[in-house]
């Protein structure tokens, strides 16, 4: 079900539709809700929803290392009761910034676990080239910072929550900075803040092109020095472990895949952050990592978390074009390779392959405008040329300059044959950020007590309609911040659940024998593959109303060919695998896109659709994405621990 709950009114309107995205008769207003949990006396638009909704559900195994070689700290007996179940104050779920930022804090307070899907490093925050924005020059402003936000945001941002990030943000960097982490600096000392789209000052604090690997450095060297916390790399996270106490639903904690093993390990704990990413993989062509398949998005709507936004998703304009190349890379990627947002602040032209610049035509700020209008105009200029991508130039600065400000671009490229001192770089847009996610508060609240999310896979409000530049980075380490307080209060108030055994124990396929799941393997990544096809013909930069319905349509047919072949080669419904659980994943959250997407009828910021192609006041609203019925549900919507056996 998809509801909309207009901002700073006292009654709560929400329209109800269905999970094709088809408005139900029944209209309600509610004018007085009651709630058990403490709650403040004036709600954001966040925690407006956030609370409501409570009351609107649908009835080491060996010691990893890193990257490094460094022995990463692994669990001791005092906090296992057996090999395979884990017990902990506070489980943290991904190992980005979100994650790292928050795991150090609530350390000083109770056991902490950090589970990773892949090394503790592989994560968006390492891929973040650009920066973090913060007021930090006497000429910018919180209000000035506030305005670009809400603006690239196409005024669907909650107006709380930017003031909250935009005013705690340079103490955030300042704490960072404090931790080791080493950001450029001018010639008079100062931090160097770059200028990207959308901003109206330089204020983006970066370390060269690589500030998320520098970020994400420091953060693990805090962590490794940390005695309260454990770190399990190669654990997939596959399903949130909840509980009914009355009307609400209690995270307990989260069953894991040891991907070297093939063993499920159980955690149980107190408090649980998800700090998971994104969802990049359901297109193509993306500028995340191989490990954002949506995993957090898809495990806390199946654990009945309320989801907002997910039709925004942001197509980054400028992803290096391998068609482009001199040299052709000789093998595909696994992501798209980012060509920063910094390269057109710092005076990088747009042309198309004839050299025409043709940015100015769809926007006065040409290269400046925010991502949603150079995504279309990039989009826009390769339907009607026909072409494969357009030039990005910035050969025209010096060139100690580019190589000083930008080293790893210029590294990239020169394997490839191009020097971006002296050539434009090829760039296409891709799928890079999901504005959307598992809707929070403003102390990053879910409406599953003992639940708390941060980062890319949360939706506080802040980036409305479309993320304005290097506010992610930003907004994962508010909030993290944010989440603690309320976090350690839960803990002290919360006892270990000890039967763990309440949840049925998802397994792997060991039974199936290797032909079986190696033939498995193989058609779930063609499925993959179809799947991202039909999200980027039809669910891409410009939509429409018939795209869209013929996605949802040949996306239920996939998705339910795919399950029914699998359980007649005897899967069973608590299997689980990497690919087939990733799988499960990405059809969530494509159908959750696609939902949203139909619920829509405007063009507000990344989601433009041709049958209603301007923005309409009327529908400045959130979309909202309540929990559907288990009863006949896909198995990507059903929590492994509830399936039916059969």
């Amino acid at each position: 079900m998809t509801t909309s709950i207009p901002a700073g009114s006292s009654k709560l309107h929400y329209r109800v539709i269905d999970c094709k995205g088809q408005r139900c008769r029944k209209t309600s207003w509610v004018t007085s809700v009651t709630f058990n949990r403490r709650i403040q006396k004036e709600f954001s638009w966040s925690q407006r929803v956030s609370k409501f909704l409570q009351i609107q559900r649908c009835s080491f195994l060996h010691s990893p290392t890193n990257k490094n070689g460094r022995s990463i700290r692994t669990v001791t007996s005092s906090y296992s009761r057996d090999c395979s179940t884990k017990y902990f104050d506070f489980v943290v779920i991904g190992s980005g910034v979100a994650g790292l930022r928050y795991a150090l804090e609530v350390a000083k307070h109770g056991s902490v676990a950090v589970i990773t899907k892949a090394e503790s490093h592989e994560s968006n925050t390492n891929y973040a080239q650009g920066g973090v924005s913060a007021v930090l020059c006497p000429s910018d402003s919180v209000e000035s910072h506030m305005q670009d936000t809400i603006v690239a945001g196409a005024h669907l941002c909650d107006e709380e929550t930017v003031r909250v990030v935009c005013t705690e943000g340079p103490d955030r960097i300042r704490e960072l900075i404090a931790m080791g982490a080493s950001f450029d600096h001018g010639e008079d000392g100062n931090l160097h803040l770059a200028r990207e789209g959308g901003h109206s000052h330089h204020r983006i604090v970066h370390a060269a092109d690589m500030t998320g690997k520098e970020i994400e450095r420091a953060l693990l060297e805090a962590v490794l020095k940390d005695c309260n916390i454990f770190v399990f790399e190669h654990h997939f996270a596959l399903d949130l472990l909840t509980s009914q106490d009355g009307s609400d639903t209690v995270c307990l904690g989260v069953d894991t895949l040891n991907t070297e093993t093939l063993k499920v390990i159980r955690f149980i704990s107190k408090v649980t952050l998800l700090a998971s990413g994104g969802a990049g993989h359901i297109y193509p062509t993306t500028t995340n990592p191989p490990v954002a398949t949506g995993d957090g998005m898809a495990m806390a709507h199946r654990a009945e978390a309320v989801i907002s936004n997910m039709e925004f998703v942001q197509f980054h304009p400028t992803a290096l074009a391998d068609e482009g190349l001199p040299v052709k890379p000789t093998k595909t990627r696994e992501n798209a390779f980012l060509i920063t947002e910094a390269v057109r602040g710092d005076g990088g032209v747009l042309y198309n392959l004839a050299m025409e610049r043709f940015m100015p035509t769809y926007d006065e700020r040409a290269e400046l405008a925010p991502r949603d209008v150079v995504a279309r105009g990039i989009d826009d200029q390769l339907k009607k040329r026909n072409e494969k991508y357009v030039l990005l130039d910035i050969s025209h600065k010096p060139r100690e300059k580019i190589l000083s400000h930008f080293p790893n671009i210029a590294a990239e490229c020169l394997q490839y044959g191009l020097d971006i001192t002296r050539q434009p770089i090829p760039v296409v847009p891709a799928a890079h950020y999901m504005c959307g996610g598992v809707r929070a508060g403003l102390e990053g609240e879910t409406n599953v007590r003992g639940l708390y999310v941060a980062g890319e896979v949360a939706c506080t409000g802040l980036h409305g309609a479309n993320r304005l530049a290097s506010n992610s980075l930003l907004e994962a380490l508010v909030f993290a911040r944010r989440a603690v307080q309320p976090s350690i209060d839960h803990m002290k108030s919360s006892s270990l659940f000890s039967a763990s055994n309440q949840w049925a124990r998802p397994f792997a396929p060991m039974s199936l024998g290797n032909n079986i799941t190696d033939k498995v393997v193989e058609v779930t990544r063609e499925v993959r593959k179809q799947l991202q096809s039909i999200m980027w013909k039809h669910v891409g930069i410009v939509r429409s109303t018939m795209r869209l319905k013929t996605a949802e349509r040949k996306i239920g047919e996939l998705e339910a060919e795919w399950e029914e072949y699998l359980f007649k080669e005897g899967w069973e419904p608590t299997m689980v695998g990497l690919e087939a659980c990733e799988m499960r994943n990405l059809f969530c959250c494509a159908k959750l896109v696609v939902s949203s997407a139909l619920a829509r009828h405007e063009s507000r910021g990344l989601h433009y659709t041709i049958d209603f192609p301007h923005l309409e006041e009327s529908m400045g609203l959130p979309t909202i994405i309540f929990p559907c019925s288990p009863v006949k549900s896909t198995w990507s919507s059903r929590q492994l621990h509830k399936q039916p056996m059969y």
